[in-house]
């Protein structure tokens, strides 16, 4: 992300860091939104699909890939990594920012001498059938980075209405919803999580989260 945010102004849309390791995938790229940054950020969950769609590709099939809000990865109910994502500093809400960063990590597997349940509620790939023979970390990295161009294409062609439909309607999906809160959606104009029970409304910001 650090790499990717210092390139962005001079490099531009399409630049993509990456971590050359075996252990762990770790990524970014750096994107030139055309809507406003409330509007844009939502990229942040183009990022997490685009990652559980690399991932489903070589994993077991019936290994259940989930979400936690706003965008943490998890396998089985444990959390392997999840997406990030920075814009300038200063940049107003209401203003079309200069770029975007989006990125993910994901562990591939624990460090050498990682004692099992050390680490409550984390997981890497390889412990969940991930075969790193098969598919290296380099190969997760290029299927991830190819999954996003694909979304934010769709999403862009869409428009900001019926691309971020679609790119929402992928992304919930797969997330970890509360019963207790609801019916869970995404505010196409901030990417806020909202929730409804019995005509009550909730909208909960995904700015306040990332913050957090």
């Amino acid at each position: 992300m650090a790499r990717a945010v210092a390139l962005a102004p001079q490099h531009g849309a399409g630049t993509l860091a990456w971590v050359r390791s075996a252990a762990r995938i770790e990524a970014a790229v750096v994107l030139e939104p055309e809507w406003t940054l409330a509007a844009a950020r939502p990229a942040l969950y183009a990022a997490a699909s685009a990652l559980a769609d690399a991932l489903a590709a070589f994993g077991p099939p019936e290994v259940p890939l989930t979400f936690r809000w706003p965008a943490r990865v998890a396998i089985n109910g444990g959390e392997i990594g999840g997406a990030r994502i920075a814009w300038p500093k200063g940049c107003a809400e209401d203003a079309v920012p200069d770029w975007l960063v989006v990125g993910v990590a994901a562990r591939v597997s624990f460090p050498q001498g990682w004692e099992p349940g050390h680490g409550l509620q984390q997981t890497a790939l390889d412990e969940e059938g991930w075969d790193p023979t098969e598919v290296s970390a380099a190969e997760l990295t290029a299927a991830w980075a190819r999954h996003l161009m694909a979304g934010l294409a769709e999403w862009q062609r869409g428009g900001p209405t019926g691309g971020f439909r679609r790119m929402a309607e992928r992304f919930l999906a797969r997330l970890e919803q509360d019963e207790a809160a609801g019916r869970h959606g995404l505010d196409p104009a901030t990417g806020d999580l909202v929730t409804e029970r019995d005509g009550a409304r909730r909208q909960h910001s995904l700015l306040e989260a990332l913050a957090g």
